[in-house]
């Protein structure tokens, strides 16, 4: 089997592939002091919830935003796998044509998105939005070449800010209120978060669609279920785009 590990500032999403097909799946907190050790003993603990074996886990590929837990993660791989890992890294064969400006400067998490989005929800021209600590944007031509993207705070970490700097304003639960007028702090809280980050999604996929010409939209990451609940601009919700983008790139370069 293939275990693919996704690195996030917030969560790891991890994924077992047997083949194509994808198996148990696992969101845990990123903790950045965390050792290699820490993090395998709390693996192994997910995998026998599942009835499985170190000895079930041939190849590892790893994505990762974080560079302090790479070397985590590869260790955790060597040690408790037996293998060595795949790293989601410049060089690597991904078949994604990149016209940034400084290819090295997009994230391994965009990459991997777009892989996955173009094999499994072509044709081009493509729009996906990651809904993760940052909400990531990333845009994709009717050539299928990676153009670029917007990246705007995730809407925790604008809620985290809000409470942080409006000393009146207490914590409300990020859930949707019944009205966009609140009639009361918290519901005008929820209201201004949650339809104000729909705003903000509907108005930067009209304008990556102008600039496109068109395009499909797939959302991922945490959030995504529930903002493409309030909104028509979402129009898949693919909650394991990261891992099957994985699964693809280390198909590409382990030979299947």
């Amino acid at each position: 089997m293939l275990l693919a590990i996704d690195i996030g500032n917030t969560t790891v999403q991890l994924g077992l592939f047997e083949g194509p097909r994808l198996g148990p799946t696992w969101r845990i907190a990123t903790a950045h002091d965390r050792l290699a050790d820490e993090y395998g003993v709390l693996l192994l603990a997910l995998l026998r919830t599942r009835g499985l074996d170190v000895s079930a886990i041939r190849s590892v590929i790893i994505a990762s935003v974080v560079p302090a837990l790479i070397p985590v993660f590869q260790d955790l791989a060597r040690v408790y796998f037996s293998v060595e890992p795949m790293l989601v890294e410049s060089g690597l064969k991904t078949g994604l044509r990149i016209t940034y400006d400084s290819p090295r400067e997009v994230g391994a998490d965009r990459v991997v998105d777009a892989v996955a989005a173009l094999a499994s929800y072509g044709p081009p021209p493509l729009i996906v939005v990651d809904f993760g600590t940052a909400t990531v944007f990333d845009a994709i031509d009717r050539e299928g070449s990676y153009l670029g993207g917007a990246i705007a705070p995730g809407i925790g970490v604008a809620a985290d800010a809000l409470f942080e700097r409006a000393s009146r304003l207490s914590r409300v639960e990020l859930q949707r209120p019944e009205n966009a007028i609140g009639r009361n702090t918290a519901s005008a809280v929820q209201a201004g978060i949650i339809f104000g980050y729909v705003g903000l999604v509907e108005g930067i996929i009209e304008r990556f669609k102008a600039e496109l010409g068109g395009g499909r939209v797939i959302g991922t990451g945490g959030w995504a279920e529930r903002i493409a609940k309030e909104t028509t601009a979402v129009e898949v919700v693919a909650p394991d785009l990261t891992l099957e983008g994985l699964r693809l790139i280390h198909e590409m370069n382990a030979g299947g």
